[in-house]
């Protein structure tokens, strides 16, 4: 899943693709560089950020995802959006996926993705971007974190969303400290056990900069360390920024593992 931020204060990327046309640029490179979904975002949600309303939201990623479907038609694109009005806004525009960090939190979001026979990305949060860093103490955040996304699912279900169009993130960053990404980490596959797909976003995050002192842009190689585990799941996307990086990375580990 490539990452197409267009904000201008994501963490990793925040102004770089400052025109609509320039994000569309970066996606198509993406797709050209093996990514599988473009995952297309208009807030920031990183540890800090101040939230945007609707409007704003749509008018930067509705012309990016309109041009990316009609310019990679056979590439799934994500929306990467908090709000049912944009999520529905961005489906009617050509995405076919949404992908919330809020788990459902908006009451309409179902019923959204559901009415568009859409996939949805149900994220563990605790609170929200501008608040989530303040308080990173868990009893026990494996168990806590995957009750969480076991809820929301039986939720989406509920709501008429089929099994295999739900996926759970753990929400690497999200108000977690560096021991609770790294556990998270190693119980991907106790999480690919409640039966749905599963999706990683450690692309880059401030974990690997406090494990390695490596800044944002040195990053890569804790970023590729992060998807291992996803590897050997049979349901997994992983949320990058580096995608020719990513996707030579899979291969590689992929093969030495069927080597086995």
């Amino acid at each position: 899943m490539g990452i197409v931020n267009a904000t201008p204060d994501s963490f990793a990327d925040g102004g770089r693709f400052p025109t609509s046309a320039a994000a569309v640029e970066h996606g198509v490179a993406l797709v050209a560089a093996g990514a599988d979904v473009i995952d297309v975002g208009g807030e920031s949600t990183r540890p800090g950020a101040e939230p945007v309303d609707a409007a704003t939201e749509s008018q930067r990623v509705l012309p990016v995802i309109a041009e990316l479907a009609r310019r990679c038609p056979h590439c799934p694109i994500s929306v990467d959006t908090t709000k049912a009005a944009v999520a529905g806004a961005a489906l009617d525009a050509g995405a076919c996926i949404v992908n919330d960090v809020g788990a459902g939190g908006d009451p309409d979001m179902f019923e959204v993705v559901r009415g568009h026979q859409a996939a949805i990305v149900l994220m563990h949060m605790r609170g929200e971007p501008r608040t989530m860093q303040r308080d990173t103490g868990y009893t026990d955040v494996v168990a806590e974190v995957h009750a969480f996304l076991a809820g929301r699912a039986e939720a989406a279900l509920g709501a008429g969303i089929p099994q295999a169009r739900i996926m759970l993130d753990p929400g690497i960053g999200f108000g977690k400290d560096i021991s609770g990404n790294l556990r998270l980490l190693n119980s991907l596959p106790d999480l690919a056990a409640l039966g749905f797909g599963v999706v990683v976003g450690a692309s880059r995050k401030n974990f690997i900069g406090a494990l390695s002192a490596a800044t944002v842009d040195e990053r890569l190689p804790g970023s590729l360390a992060t998807i291992t585990a996803a590897a050997g799941l049979e349901r997994a996307l992983v949320r990058v920024h580096d995608v020719a990086a990513s996707v030579q990375f899979l291969t590689v580990l992929v093969a030495i593992r069927a080597a086995a």
